[in-house]
């Protein structure tokens, strides 16, 4: 007698936020508003400016609000060639494995890779990107030539230098494949 698979928990919450971003999603600019610096990159990029913000949402339900900093205007067809960091607050609780897979699909939106290459990318980002919950912020630094740190909570999670690496993680949200456009325009200040 065989007794049937039931999946855990972790996977039952990890499958439901992957068919969640299988749907429509809509971001908004936030108003800007004076923010502070995140504590990482005082140190690691202190010129750094806010260049856009704005929020994600899934049905209605906000996942996470996104911060893009650099210290120049970015121009948008060079974005992985020039220094950035990218800040997510979120919202909720999300499995930090189940931010990782959906990253490496959204990085398929952008661009073709090989098995060899997700298999590296995805260990890393299962290291980088640890569970998550409300006020909970991930931040993505390029040095602008595929160097990429990741910090939570202004702790150091991840390191690696790989260009195409930070072309396609950093192409989920600012190159022109994104699935979220109206996020992309926010974070890169091309809004009115």
């Amino acid at each position: 007698m065989t007794v049937p698979h039931v999946p855990s928990r972790r996977a039952v919450l990890a499958g439901a936020f992957c068919s969640l971003m299988e749907r429509p999603m809509t971001a908004l600019a936030a108003p800007m508003s004076p923010v502070a610096l995140p504590a990482e990159l005082r140190t690691e990029m202190p010129q750094a400016q806010l260049i856009g913000q704005g929020t994600l949402r899934f049905f209605g339900l906000l996942v996470y609000e996104a911060r893009l900093w650099s210290p120049q205007r970015l121009q948008p067809e060079r974005y992985e060639q020039q220094p950035l960091a990218l800040e997510l607050t979120y919202a909720r609780k999300l499995d930090g494995e189940a931010i990782a897979e959906r990253s490496i699909a959204e990085m398929r939106r952008v661009a073709p890779f090989t098995d060899a290459q997700e298999k590296r990318w995805l260990a890393t980002m299962k290291v980088a990107f640890p569970d998550v919950g409300a006020n909970d912020r991930l931040l993505g630094l390029h040095n602008g030539q595929g160097d990429v740190r990741f910090f939570h909570n202004g702790r150091q999670t991840a390191h690696l230098t790989d260009r195409e690496y930070a072309r396609l993680f950093f192409g989920i949200w600012l190159s022109q494949q994104t699935s979220a456009p109206a996020l992309r325009t926010a974070l890169l200040g091309l809004g009115d």
